[in-house]
């Protein structure tokens, strides 16, 4: 007998991991399952704010179709509501039920929607699984979010971001470019304070603003003021904060961060912390017939952990991490199957995260503590870490290096896309900075070679672990667009950071052959 995967959710990353199973579905080893809530294809949300101004067609976005996935049993529309674990089943809204032998929850994560007055909750949406908010407040999570921000794009009007994280500077540069006129509320003095210091969120202050964003910091939001139409309808007008601040607006975008989805583990008697906790084989504490991969998943000890009340770690974030479990997860269960005696081991995640900005009015990319104050006074029996800091700010460049015993521990670059993509190779294989930090600085010359030195072996798209040289074989072998790279390696089709890269490689191929 097969054994039946049920895999809920049908995002980037229970997509990915059925995509890795289809050799086991062709052998008629395993059936899979995936059940998504909504009725529309597969699709990459990540890139959601990119289809909401106009810069990606949905068909661009969409993962999979039934047809991508011969043999799987793709269900659209397809909401869970209840677990059985005794019974090892699932229960659909519609009143079916599906067996399983595994069951993997890739369920992602939810926007938080932060209290304020006058944010009206509508009932559920038409996935059942989020709320519908006041006329003109969204979250831009889904595709319909992505056409309530692009019909106020098309008419150039005024949109209020509440959140200034990687995800709410994106959209704002991306409605900026468009014609749209953001406004970004954040509570703190700078943007994206998890990623950038002082120096690098000033120069992206800048950018910012000669772009035609504005922010405003020091929010503390505390209301929506709304205006009842002629239709009777209520709908946004302006975002109210703690000091009397009054910002309007035709569109408000919650950008207040996420947490995983894990309302259905927990009703069905799983230990959850920040995620669903799994062990080293992605595993649940609680039942080992059951997983979690992606941004439901937290990934940690229980023999460490398992009478902690908190247990520290969670969702990396990412969606890079959340294919790699996807692949791992395949790997292993393929390898169980296989009653081979090699076996992935335990998972971990090879790759820590960088984080890169997207967007064409600046580039950031960022990664590890770089809090690091290169002139602060060190305490005695400690050591200082090492610190390099580049500043330009008539020019918009930045980049600071912070390093342990001359090994990469962190880094933020703005304005220097090459010295990025180099420090980013550095710290994911934990490498060490050369002696003379400014040889990095030289790469942004403009005669400089379009390819940084780290060469052929450099991972050039994170998400997907595509290196330089894969990218350049597929080009030589006729991919001409980025598009095409994607469909051939993968490389860019998940946060979109290194699709300026991939274009360069292509230019450079292209002047090569002429």
């Amino acid at each position: 007998m097969p054994e039946r995967i049920v895999v809920i959710g049908a995002g980037p990353v229970g997509i990915r991991f059925a995509e890795e199973l289809l050799p086991l579905v062709a052998e008629g080893r395993t059936t899979v399952t995936v059940l998504g809530a909504e009725t529309a294809d597969p699709y990459n949300r990540v890139l959601i704010a990119e289809l909401a101004v106009g810069e990606a067609s949905a068909a661009e976005l969409t993962l999979a179709t039934a047809s991508a996935l011969p043999g799987v049993d793709l269900r659209l529309g397809a909401r869970v509501v209840r677990i059985d674990r005794d019974a090892q089943t699932v229960a659909l809204a519609d009143g079916s039920t599906i067996g399983y032998d595994r069951l993997v929850f890739a369920t992602g994560a939810r926007s938080i929607i932060p209290s304020l007055d006058g944010l009206e909750t509508l009932g559920p949406d038409t996935t059942g699984l989020d709320t519908r908010l006041t006329a003109g407040v969204c979250v831009l999570r889904d595709l319909s979010d992505a056409e309530q921000v692009r019909a106020v794009v098309e008419r150039g009007g005024r949109v209020v971001v509440l959140g200034a994280g990687v995800l709410g500077i994106e959209l704002a540069m991306l409605l900026a470019d468009a014609g749209a006129i953001p406004s970004v509320a954040h509570f703190g003095p700078m943007p994206m304070p998890r990623q950038l210091d002082r120096g690098s969120a000033s120069i992206l202050s800048t950018a910012l603003a000669a772009a035609g964003v504005t922010l405003v910091p020091h929010t503390r939001a505390e209301g929506v003021i709304g205006v009842e139409g002629d239709d009777g309808i209520r709908r946004f007008r302006a975002l109210a904060s703690s000091d009397g601040k009054r910002i309007e607006g035709d569109l408000l975008v919650l950008s207040c961060g996420v947490r995983a989805r894990t309302e259905l583990a927990e009703a069905a008697g799983l230990r959850v912390g920040n995620g669903v906790l799994v062990d080293a084989s992605l595993r649940s504490w609680s039942d080992p017939r059951i997983h979690a991969i992606g941004d439901c998943a937290h990934v940690a000890d229980p023999a460490v952990f398992l009478h902690e009340r908190q247990v520290p770690g969670g969702p990396a974030g990412l969606v890079g991490p959340g294919w790699r479990q996807a692949s791992w997860l395949a790997a292993s269960i393929t390898a169980e199957l296989d009653g081979a005696d090699e076996h992935p081991g335990e998972y971990t995640d090879e790759h820590p995260g960088v984080v890169v900005l997207k967007g064409e009015l600046v580039d950031i990319a960022s990664a590890g503590d770089v809090s690091a104050d290169p002139f602060a006074p060190v305490p005695a029996g400690e050591d200082a870490p090492g610190v390099a800091v580049w500043a330009d700010p008539e020019h918009g460049t930045y980049v600071k290096m912070a390093t342990r015993d001359g090994i990469l521990t962190g880094f933020v670059a703005v304005g220097m896309p090459r010295a990025a993509a180099e420090l980013s190779v550095l710290y994911l294989r934990g490498g060490e900075l050369p002696a003379d930090r400014s040889m990095l600085l030289r790469l942004d010359d403009p005669n400089a070679d379009a390819v940084a030195p780290a060469g052929r072996d450099a991972t050039l798209c994170i998400c997907n672990a595509v290196t330089v040289g894969q990218i350049e074989d597929a080009i030589d072998d006729g991919c001409a667009s980025v598009a095409a790279v994607g469909d051939c390696t993968r490389a860019g089709t998940g946060c979109g950071g290194c699709r300026a890269r991939i274009t360069e490689l292509l230019h450079a191929h292209a002047g090569a052959v002429a």
